[in-house]
């Protein structure tokens, strides 16, 4: 058996055993009850000096091991899982903390708004869309100070319920930040596409659009279409008798009013050629895009917009990203 060293001094076999088993009576006071070494050395009977190098050189030994084990790295390592799927360069996910969408929602939409705050500087642009998940960012922002900044709708308004109000809810926005809001006053969906690029030229209605493209930030909803909770047949009074023609053009997802396909492409859908709103191009040209949703029927809206590369950051919870690896685990059959 090696000698055990303190202070460089050889100490006799019997020596070492009384030594070993002090140094395991400190280790376990010190480690496992949480005593400090004033106490090992009371309750031992030894200097606390010789405390201090028995606990030193146990670790030394290899005779003790720390693992931390941090409540959020189940989190982490989902965060990692959806980041290698790809399509996103960012992730967050937060627990889900109750079977509740709600209040879930109401828990992702405080995570993405911490993140906002995080990102925003005096100066900056953040365009965004309307709908649940951004009116939960809204509700969940608790800004330190007031930041001089613009907000600017994304899309057209939908007047009607105050979550599908673009211009209600970057007024919000604004507020809660001390920034300044801009409205836009034309509707999400024009009549036709000739309507549209009319609308477009508007002089009032340009001027806004011009500055949710030199945006800093994007912070949008992503919707589900074939759920029968699916806020996007709030946004056109035609859209629920049309739900054949949607489910026949293979949309999976929504993005700014755009219906997409699972591979987030933009799908040949009649609606589609009518959208007052930025370009799905236009949008990819702003620096930071977050996306904001929560809710198994989400899953596959989620991996539709990952698949088109559409964001740079999702926020969810823990059970919605989940269901998004298991539907890419199963070839993401949809």
């Amino acid at each position: 058996m090696a000698l055990i060293k303190l202070n460089q001094k050889h100490v006799a076999p019997r020596e070492e055993i009384v030594i070993a088993r002090q140094m395991h009576q400190a280790l376990v006071l010190h480690f496992l009850e949480g005593l400090t070494q004033a106490q090992i050395a009371e309750q031992l009977g030894i200097s606390q000096p010789t405390v201090n190098r028995l606990i030193k050189r146990g670790r030394q030994l290899g005779l003790v091991e720390i693992k931390v084990k941090s409540p959020v790295e189940p989190l982490v390592d989902m965060e990692e899982q959806l980041l290698a799927l790809g399509g996103i360069s960012r992730a967050i996910v937060v627990p889900t903390v109750s079977d509740n969408p709600q209040t879930a929602l109401q828990a992702v939409g405080e995570a993405a708004a911490r993140l906002l705050l995080e990102e925003i500087t005096d100066g900056d642009t953040i365009c965004i869309t309307g709908g649940k998940g951004v009116s939960a960012v809204v509700a969940g922002l608790q800004a330190p100070r007031r930041f001089d900044v613009e907000v600017i709708p994304a899309t057209g308004c939908v007047q009607g319920k105050h979550y599908t109000d673009v211009n209600h809810v970057s007024t919000l926005m604004a507020d809660k930040l001390g920034g300044r809001a801009y409205q836009i006053h034309a509707p999400l969906f024009a009549d036709s596409s000739a309507e549209r690029a009319m609308l477009i030229n508007m002089r009032s209605v340009a001027d806004v659009f011009k500055r949710a493209r030199e945006a800093k930030i994007a912070v949008v909803g992503i919707g589900s279409i074939l759920s029968d909770d699916s806020s996007y047949y709030d946004l056109h009074p035609s859209s629920s008798t049309d739900r054949k023609a949607i489910e026949h053009s293979g949309a999976r997802s929504e993005l700014l009013a755009h219906l997409l396909d699972d591979r987030g492409q933009v799908c040949d859908y009649s609606l589609n050629g009518s959208l007052v709103s930025l370009t799905l191009e236009e949008f990819a040209s702003i620096p930071t895009k977050i996306g904001v949703a929560s809710g198994q029927n989400k899953a596959r809206p989620i991996l539709s917009i990952m698949r088109g590369n559409h964001l740079d950051t999702l926020v969810t919870d823990e059970a919605t990203g989940q269901r998004i690896l298991d539907i890419a685990a199963e070839g993401g059959r949809i």
